[in-house]
């Protein structure tokens, strides 16, 4: 697993306790509104993280039988202790070791960024979806089009001007072309694609926890830790940060893109 999609150590806690609330819970909810429109009895959950989506979609869908799974195994610990109302299973999104036509729902919240192999993975969902089943997934759109990564790349570039990392618009923003989206989603099986942008707001408790979450609670540490003490930078960026979101609670525009496919 590179370092590019690997959580361990103490970042579970850190991204679930910051980003979790500030970045993916006001998604979860668009996600969970368009699951139980479908109403489906039978879901499976890729790349799940700390659970995030996964408690959205209990709520959603009661009485439903929700499969969880991650590749990270720190990822499933930590979420199977946090949301005990799914099962929860390590799991590689594109070698699913799941029975054919087994599910009436795939979802995946800001996981299909950090496929190798999308077209692959996409493939698995539609192998593992029954007739008629969907396929529901969120992307970001470009890091410039949401504050706060828009923030932090500003951030990133004035600590470290001479090599500034490139995780966040490289990797989490980095696969926000709706024409590759639907491209890669056909080529796995799954022709019937609608994209929707989606831009709610999220909140955080300040600028400098935000920094926090970025720098020590995502695969960003690891290339801040290529270029420095963690502590010192992750410092640095909180001072920028705040310098450009304002002091105490912060909000900011969320962009990205939710996906329906069915098979």
């Amino acid at each position: 697993m590179s370092d590019d999609a690997r959580w361990s150590g103490s970042m579970p806690e850190i991204y679930d306790r910051i980003m979790g609330p500030a970045l993916f819970a006001p998604f979860a909810e668009g996600l969970a509104e368009a699951a139980a429109a479908l109403a489906p009895k039978v879901v499976l959950e890729l790349a799940a993280g700390t659970g995030v989506a996964t408690a959205a979609l209990i709520r959603a869908l009661p009485g439903a039988d929700i499969l969880a799974t991650d590749l990270n195994p720190a990822m499933v610990e930590w979420a199977a202790q946090r949301v005990p109302g799914a099962r929860w299973r390590q799991c590689d999104a594109q070698k699913l070791d799941l029975p054919d036509s087994s599910f009436d729902l795939v979802a995946c919240q800001f996981g299909a960024m950090f496929f190798p192999d999308r077209p692959a993975a996409y493939a698995e969902t539609a192998r593992v979806l029954r007739p008629d089943g969907t396929f529901l997934f969120t992307v970001w759109d470009t890091s410039e089009t949401s504050d706060f990564s828009r923030v932090l790349a500003e951030s990133l570039a004035v600590v470290l001007p001479d090599d500034t990392p490139n995780f966040v618009a490289r990797v989490p923003h980095g696969y926000a072309d709706p024409n590759q989206i639907e491209a890669d989603v056909r080529a796995g099986g799954l022709p019937d694609v609608r994209i929707d942008r989606h831009v709610p707001r999220g909140t955080a408790t300040s600028a400098a926890a935000l920094a926090e979450g970025y720098c020590t609670g995502t695969p960003l540490r690891f290339e801040l830790e290529e270029r420095g003490p963690l502590d010192e930078l992750t410092h640095a960026v909180a001072a920028e940060m705040t310098a450009r979101l304002g002091a105490g609670e912060v909000t900011g525009d969320l962009a990205g893109f939710i996906v329906s496919a069915r098979r």
